[in-house]
């Protein structure tokens, strides 16, 4: 999985970005101090494959990784090249989900692009330059099909009237998210690869204070109503503090959180809201030569769970033989496990859940 973090200069991308991938990269007060775009890969935290490595001691211990891109500052008129423009806008183009970072907190001292603090202006000019950069990309579309459907082939004169209807609700400043058409017209929009088409987390970045009484916290509040409007998350964060939590020795980041009333850190908060935005899950193989972590889509069945690890398990897939993690850990043993029946057996039409510990028989 790979999340683009946006937002327009100085409102905590980078910051947010060395906080969770601890990477180091230039956070500075004046815009485009990011030029090219950073990227980290964070290991997804698992206690169930915790469990799983204290149970086996394996050679190798793999969990699921994210791989966050941080990407500079957009500003007005970037799909027109402005600022730093259209490089970044291709940087977005290969994220699977967009992290888009508001600024929610008023600090005369940080630079505001805009001059001001207002999270739905500076939404609406992210949106508007994505929007006008699908634009360019719906029209090249609608004229390539325009000239195949001359040929007499129906499907191109069908594919040149979506696009064309998807064109017009983009000039509405609408995002292709939130364009309405049938599931097979919604794959073949799919194919476009369109910015406005990716889910989105908006990471609503506010000082300490804010962040400590959201109930009257009204820049948090129209960005939640924003997100609820077009079927998007919201992740209160504090980049700043997350970015001292990383500074800290591992044993004093637990009660760092607990000083703050928190539960869990931003990235763990962030990557269960990624998980949850794009339907992952994830199952698990255990053994003691490796215990490895795979993500998959919600709806996933077992061959195609077994292809992810290599396409001969999907090609000859017998059966899978699974536990429930909970099962697994209330047991536990899988010897235990298999005495009290709770390991199944598993055919093609199996939708996997998440936490299954999964061993995969197949025959090519």
């Amino acid at each position: 999985m790979k999340l683009g973090i946006v937002g327009l200069p100085n409102v905590g991308k980078s910051t947010l970005f060395n906080a969770i991938t601890n990477a180091g990269a230039e956070s500075a007060n004046y815009p485009f101090c990011t030029i090219e775009p950073n990227v980290g890969v964070v290991a997804v935290p698992d206690p169930r494959l915790d469990y799983l490595a204290e149970m086996y001691n394996p050679k190798k211990v793999t969990p699921a990784v994210i791989e966050f891109v941080d990407i500079a500052g957009l500003v007005k008129g970037a799909s027109k090249g402005e600022g730093l423009g259209n490089k970044f806008l291709e940087n977005i183009r290969r994220t699977d989900a967009i992290v888009h970072v508001v600024r929610c907190f008023d600090d005369e001292n940080v630079i505001h692009v805009e001059g001001s603090c207002d999270p739905i202006r500076d939404i609406d000019i992210i949106d508007l330059e994505l929007i006008m950069a699908d634009m360019e990309m719906v029209e090249r579309r609608i004229d390539k099909a325009l000239k195949q459907s001359k040929a007499g082939d129906k499907k191109f004169k069908h594919e040149a009237e979506i696009f064309s209807a998807l064109k017009e609700h983009l000039d509405g400043g609408k995002s292709a998210r939130s364009f309405e058409c049938s599931d097979d017209d919604r794959a073949l929009i799919a194919t476009s690869d369109l910015l406005t088409l990716k889910p989105v987390i908006y990471a609503a970045n506010m000082d300490e204070s804010g962040i400590s009484d959201l109930d009257n916290n009204g820049y948090y509040k129209v960005v939640c109503q924003r997100a609820e409007s077009e079927g998007s998350q919201v992740l209160p964060i504090c980049a700043k503090t997350e970015q001292e939590l990383m500074e800290l020795p591992e044993e004093e980041r637990e009660m760092f959180l607990q000083e703050l009333g928190l539960n869990e850190s931003g990235l763990d908060r962030l990557i269960k809201c990624s998980y949850d935005l794009l339907g992952l899950i994830s199952f698990l193989t255990s053994g003691s030569d490796e215990c490895r972590a795979w993500t998959i889509t919600k709806g996933t069945k077992a061959p195609q769970a077994a292809g992810k690890i290599h396409s001969d398990f999907e090609r000859g897939f017998i059966r899978a033989e699974i536990v429930a993690f909970d099962d697994l850990k209330a047991c536990g043993s899988m010897a235990a496990a298999r005495e009290k029946g709770l390991i199944r057996s598993e055919g093609k039409e199996y939708v996997m859940q998440d936490g299954d510990v999964t061993l995969f028989r197949f025959n090519v």
